[in-house]
Formats: structure tokens, C-alpha cells, sequence
């Protein structure tokens, strides 16, 4: 009888590691490609301030050109890279969006309710103060950028500083994060177009309902599905509507359920390797075992996290830092706002939407939490890099605009994460004489 308990729970843990597996190989990508981003980041900046600042520039400005009958499209390389590479990002975000909502932390109204209202604070407190910043200025149209959260990074942060910060904190900072993309991009489809045309809207619904007809017939030949999510990408740069949205589309459709579950598999197939025709059929019936959610993104996030998104930074965050420069962003409202928008309105606006989201029961802290450690994880919320970037260029079509944004960005991610470092390892620290 003890025996049989001691197998059930070896089972159990058997279990809840293989669930657990896909949310901690998440969190070790985003944390190492934090640092990564990181670097990235690092080396832009150097070249942008360096003898061969003119080279840099000028190389992203390479321009391409791509003609599909009819239809003619010109990108530099800058646009190839945010509006093309970052459809793969974004797809990912759409992948891991769909997961979170189907067997993760936002599966459930009363798991999901207190990181999507404290993400709503995140939201609004952080657009509201900036807004109030640039009332009636030039800059109100980046009132957007604020408002976002950069996994990798505040990953990055919370990982170094280990067991101060509890796991239930970090799934928390996880699952707010997610529900802060789907905001983003929800901002980015919304406010952000460039007029919409309706006849390649339509083409790209006639894309969105042929990627449900191949699904519904059971068609698995990923190469059927890179060719209509091609399409739809270009029906909705030509609609007006931001195409990197075809990337969130495509991975909220993907299906979440293994082609075979894994009480239909017999043990045997999978350990079978005996000639080369085995070895191919194993392979296929492991393939069939795990959804094509958890397929992609194990083989996509690697390469958004580690080659896409440095790419991205290298092409972004070059920005100018004279003194002229910087003199001009202490003065602009812009920089200003951001700056408060990332540093305050997330660490009040995340703290405050949770407290009120306990206080009436909706939700609850995470296990072990505190309120000195969910405002530490609140300002850590403030490093809005990489998607925060992507939306100054959205928001503003002057380069010198841009910049003053990106210095905000920059500024402002700073400044969260010692905030974040200081508020989490002060609540760890040890008594006094203890």
C-alpha cells in the first residue's frame, strides 16, 4: 500500500514537471536573451555615438524593393526588420499568449483576474501620466509607448537576483507581461494604423478563414501555412493595419491539443530505432504527441529571443547621446513623459490594481508575496524596451521625435530596474542583528 502511494506520487511529480517544463524553458530563453538584448543594445549605442555613426545609419537605410504582380512593396532595412522580422516576434507573443490562456496562468477568470487587472493599471497609469506630461504638445501620440513591458528584461532582472524574488512572483510578472502584449497589440491594431483600406482588410479575413479551413481539414504541411500567413501579412501592410498583427493572428490560431494524445502511444514506438524507417516513424509519432503551440514556440522562441530581437535592437536603439542631445530630451516633454510613465505610473499603477483587485476579492497575492514585493516587481513592469521602441517608431514619423523617445525608453527602463533591484532586495534583506 505505501508502495502504491509512493508510485502515485512519483507519478504526480512526473506530471507536474512535464507541465511545468514548457513555462521554465520559457522564462530561462527570456532570461538569457535579456542579456543578449542586452549586449545588443549596448553595441548600437556605441556606433551610433562612435566615427562610424554615419556608416550605421545609412546601412539600415539600405533599400529593397519586392513586386508580386499588381502589388509593389518598398522597405529600407530598418522597416524590413520591424515590420518583418518582428511578424515572427509577434507571432511568438501570439504563441505563448494562446498557451497562457488555454493551460497556463490565464487559464480561468479567477487565476487570470488579479495579473490582468494589475496589467491594466499598468496600462492606463503610465498612458494617463504621460498624457498629462504632453497635453496640447507635439508628442501626445506617443502616449502608447509607456504602457509596455519587456519580458526578456524584467526576466533578466528578476533572475539575477535569485531566490529574492519567489517563483510564484515571476509567473506573476509572466502573466501580467502577457496580458500587457495583448494590449499592446491591441494599441498598435487600433491606434496606430496608417488609414485602413478596405479591400485588402478583406483579403486578409479571406487569409485568417482559410488558415480555420486548412486547420478544420486537418492540413498539418507548415509550408501551406507560411504561405497564407505571407499573404495575410502583406493584405494587412497594404490595409493599413500594422502587419507584424499577422504574426499574433497566426499564433492565436495555432491549436493547442497533440494530433495524438499521449494514452493512444504505446511506449514501444518511441524508444523504437532499429533501422532508419523506425527511427523516422518514431520521430513522427513524438512529433504527433506534442501540440503545434508547444512545437513552434520550442523551436521559434530561441531564435526571437536570441537572433530577432538583438537584430532589432541593433537597428533601433542607436541613438545619439551628445550632450546637445541629451540637453534637448532633459527638456522635451517627451523623454519627460515616458520617463515618469515607465518608472511611476507602471510601480503605482501595477501596485495600486492589485491592491484594489484583493481588496475586492478578485484576485489574490501570489503565494509567499508581499506588498514591498509585488511594488519591487511593479517597477520592474517599467522596463518597457523592446516593444516600447517598436511603438515610438509608430507614434512618431519625425527621426528627431524618435529619439527623444528612445532616450526616454532608455532612461526610463534604467531606472525601473534599479528601482525594482533596490524595493526587492531591501524587502529581502535580513533583520537587523539577525
Amino acid at each position: 500500500m505505501a508502495s502504491d502511494r509512493k508510485r502515485g506520487r512519483a507519478a504526480d511529480g512526473a506530471a507536474a514537471t512535464v507541465t511545468i517544463r514548457p513555462l521554465v524553458d520559457f522564462l530561462h530563453t527570456e532570461a538569457a536573451g535579456g542579456v543578449v538584448l542586452l549586449a545588443a543594445t549596448a553595441v548600437a549605442l556605441v556606433l551610433a555615438n562612435s566615427p562610424w555613426s554615419e556608416a550605421y545609419q545609412s546601412f539600415w537605410q539600405t533599400q529593397f524593393s519586392i513586386e508580386l504582380g499588381p502589388l509593389s512593396l518598398s522597405l529600407d532595412l530598418r522597416e524590413l526588420v520591424n515590420d518583418g522580422l518582428m511578424a515572427v516576434f509577434f507571432f511568438v507573443v501570439g504563441l505563448e499568449i494562446k498557451r497562457e490562456l488555454v493551460e497556463g496562468e490565464l487559464r480561468g477568470p479567477r487565476k487570470a483576474a488579479l495579473p490582468a487587472i494589475a496589467a491594466l493599471g499598468g496600462m492606463v497609469a503610465p498612458a494617463a501620466i504621460y498624457l498629462l506630461v504632453n497635453a496640447g504638445g507635439a508628442g501626445w501620440s506617443g502616449w502608447g509607448i509607456p504602457m509596455a513591458t519587456d519580458i526578456a528584461m524584467a526576466v533578466g532582472v528578476l533572475s539575477l537576483l535569485g531566490s529574492r524574488v519567489r517563483p510564484s512572483l515571476k509567473l506573476f510578472v509572466l502573466a501580467l507581461a502577457i496580458v500587457d502584449d495583448i494590449g499592446a497589440i491591441l494599441v498598435i491594431a487600433l491606434f496606430y494604423g496608417d488609414g485602413i483600406d478596405l479591400a485588402p482588410l478583406l483579403g486578409a479575413a479571406g487569409a485568417v478563414a482559410l488558415v480555420v479551413v486548412l486547420r478544420s481539414v486537418g492540413v498539418q504541411a507548415i509550408p501551406a501555412y507560411i504561405a497564407v500567413g505571407a499573404a495575410l501579412w502583406l493584405f494587412l501592410h497594404e490595409a493599413g493595419v500594422h502587419a507584424t498583427i499577422a504574426g499574433v493572428i497566426l499564433g492565436l490560431l495555432a491549436p493547442t491539443q497533440p494530433a495524438r494524445h499521449s494514452d493512444m502511444i504505446d511506449e514501444s514506438e518511441l524508444i523504437d530505432l532499429s533501422s532508419p524507417q523506425a527511427a523516422r516513424q518514431t520521430v513522427a509519432v513524438a512529433r504527433q504527441s506534442v501540440s503545434v503551440v508547444e512545437w513552434l514556440e520550442h523551436g521559434l522562441h530561441p531564435w526571437t529571443s536570441f537572433v530577432i530581437l538583438p537584430i532589432f535592437a541593433l537597428a533601433n536603439a542607436g541613438v545619439p547621446l551628445s550632450s546637445e542631445a541629451l540637453d534637448a530630451a532633459a527638456r522635451s516633454p517627451i523623454t519627460l513623459g515616458i520617463v515618469l510613465g515607465l518608472v511611476v505610473g507602471k510601480t503605482v499603477g501595477i501596485t495600486m490594481f492589485a491592491w484594489l483587485a484583493v481588496r475586492v476579492r478578485a484576485g489574490e497575492l501570489p503565494a509567499g508575496a508581499t506588498w514591498p514585493s509585488m511594488a519591487g516587481v511593479a517597477a520592474v513592469a517599467g522596463i518597457g524596451f523592446t516593444v516600447a521602441i517598436f511603438i515610438a517608431g509608430l507614434a512618431f514619423d519625425d527621426p528627431a521625435l524618435q529619439d527623444l523617445a528612445k532616450i526616454g525608453i532608455l532612461a526610463g527602463s534604467l531606472l525601473a530596474a534599479l528601482l525594482g533591484v533596490l524595493v526587492l532586495r531591501l524587502r529581502a534583506a535580513p533583520p537587523a542583528g539577525g
